[in-house]
């Protein structure tokens, strides 16, 4: 789409953005294009002999004082526009249905335009579960800091404040934001003054070991890692622009795996969300056994939540019973049991 599909500022063109964000990730091949989750090398370990009933494996755990059936959050997807509140509402539903965490899109369109934050109030769809707020961290420097945040905070209800981290996306937007300097300091302010917890969270490039080390001295609750190999959204803005100049830095990001394994090493005492190409319970139990508290997932159940709560519901049943039945054939009772496992490395043929 030509650049001048965007045109024009404020929450008009904000919300015509993210109406094509949407269509594009629903129509579209948005995966990376060059990097793999780094799942395919590891193999959960079978256990032939589980010494264990499939009736007793419990997957339930806690976050933020809420408990989950699973330990599992639907990640930030979108709102702000029409189809947005459909999605959001969905979700929110199928949430409470499945006793799983939900984290709600960027909302600075939430502070610009009131009539934009109806699409991001489902706190009354799903009171019983973790309810995530979202800002991007670049907005730190843009005038937004903590009471903007509270506001975002008030406005949906949540039980937290996700930062997200997209720096190569915001470059790939003609007038993003590319202004990163001094925003670790600034996200420690919010987290810091903040009334409810933070988590520090990419959205599909992954978290490498240098910035790993750097969240690790936050004073933040959680690192969702949104590692390289699921969505990428330097591929969803290339197709929003027409960059097809950006292609060079198709190899940019850090796998899923790794990313887990970075975080999980340089943030030991913070929640670690998996996240980034997670498509089946399997990958779920790879993910925890790698380091990982709970997983993500975000753009498989987008098109089940244009549809209604009911399809929501019907994918998280079958991931549940995928990462559950995973876990008996590994031996694995507790999400504290997948943590414990250690995977086998794969063979991969050499092409």
């Amino acid at each position: 789409m030509a650049e001048d599909a965007f045109e024009g500022a404020g929450e008009a063109g904000t919300a015509r953005r993210k109406r094509e964000h949407i269509r594009i990730c629903l129509e579209e091949d948005v995966d990376h294009p060059v990097l793999t989750t780094g799942f395919e090398r590891y193999r959960v370990p079978y256990a032939s002999l589980p010494e264990l009933d499939l009736a007793d494996v419990d997957l339930s755990c806690g976050m933020l004082g809420r408990r989950l059936s699973m330990p599992f959050m639907i990640l930030s997807m979108t709102g702000g526009a029409k189809l947005s509140r459909t999605i959001n509402r969905n979700l929110a539903r199928a949430a409470q249905e499945c006793r799983v965490a939900l984290g709600l899109g960027s909302m600075r369109i939430a502070l610009e335009d009131p009539a934009a934050a109806e699409s991001f109030r489902v706190r009354d769809l799903c009171p019983d579960v973790p309810l995530w707020a979202n800002l991007g961290a670049a907005q730190l420097n843009r005038g937004f800091g903590v009471e903007e945040c509270r506001r975002i905070v008030e406005v949906s209800g949540a039980d937290g404040l996700c930062l997200h981290l997209n720096a190569l996306q915001e470059a790939a937007q003609p007038g993003g934001d590319t202004n990163w300097s001094g925003i670790a300091e600034k996200i420690a302010a919010v987290a810091e003054r903040l009334d409810v917890p933070v988590i520090v969270k990419e959205v599909g490039f992954g978290i490498g070991a240098g910035t790993a080390r750097t969240i690790g001295e936050l004073p933040v609750w959680g690192v969702d890692v949104g590692g390289a190999g699921g969505t990428s959204w330097l591929e969803v803005e290339k197709r929003a622009w027409s960059r097809d100049d950006l292609n060079a830095f198709d190899e940019f990001g850090t796998p899923t795996a790794e990313s887990i394994r970075a975080v999980r090493r340089h943030c030991p005492d913070k929640a670690v969300i998996g996240s980034g190409g997670i498509r089946t319970g399997v990958d779920a139990v790879k993910a925890m056994a790698l380091g990982a508290d709970l997983v993500g997932v975000a753009r498989p159940l987008l098109r089940p939540a244009t549809r209604s709560a009911e399809a929501v519901t019907l994918w998280l049943q079958r991931f549940r019973e995928e990462m559950r039945l995973a876990a008996f054939c590994a031996g694995a009772r507790t999400p504290s049991d997948l943590q414990r496992l250690e995977l086998e490395i794969a063979d991969i043929p050499s092409v």
